[in-house]
């Protein structure tokens, strides 16, 4: 697309933007407020979190770390933010992943945004009320994560799942809230 059609495509969709709210069908306050209501089960997930993790390789070994996590809102409650570290028994951190969850009230659907190891996909989510389940298509399988919280204690398990095929556990971390975080909301710039 050149310069130009790129520049009239942006103007026309502000243009558009512009026409729908003079005219009154974008309500940002029950958007914003929809979206608030549904990040509210996530809560459960805010703070500072400490403990063992394992990943299992496909040959049955096991790699073990200490995982940490740190979640917290931004936007008013209206998403989630989580920063995860892994580290090595050496005190090196080989692992190092963040993610946003993000809700639609205009398609009903929650968002997994990743960022890891090099990598970033949008992938979906389910929310419950003790956690949430989101998952990767990886070809002929999917890696699904499923994490729930209960009595101070943060359960996550992935499993490799072919069709036809009994789940594979692949990952499992066992974390505890070790306290509040004031992450990342902290340190935000001031107007003075």
């Amino acid at each position: 697309m050149n310069r130009h059609r790129l520049t009239l495509c942006t103007l026309i969709g502000c243009a558009l933007s512009t026409a729908s709210l003079a005219a009154g069908t974008t309500d940002a306050a029950a958007l914003l407020a929809a979206q608030r209501q549904s990040m509210q089960p996530l809560s459960i997930f805010d703070g500072a979190w400490r403990g063992p993790a394992k990943t299992i390789g496909a040959d049955g070994k096991e790699i073990n770390i200490t995982q940490t996590e740190r979640v917290g809102a931004l936007l008013n409650g209206t998403i989630r933010v989580i920063e995860g570290r892994g580290y090595a028994p050496d005190g090196t951190s080989p692992f190092n992943a963040f993610a946003v969850i993000s809700y639609s009230p205009q398609t009903a659907k929650y968002n997994f945004r990743s960022y890891a190891q090099g990598y970033s996909g949008d992938f979906p989510l389910e929310v419950r009320s003790d956690g949430f389940t989101w998952s990767i298509n990886a070809g002929p399988a999917t890696l699904r994560y499923t994490a729930t919280v209960k009595d101070g204690v943060w359960l996550e398990i992935g499993e490799r799942i072919v069709e036809g095929r009994p789940p594979v556990k692949t990952f499992e971390m066992t974390l505890r809230r070790i306290g509040n975080t004031d992450w990342p909301v902290a340190g935000s710039v001031q107007p003075q």
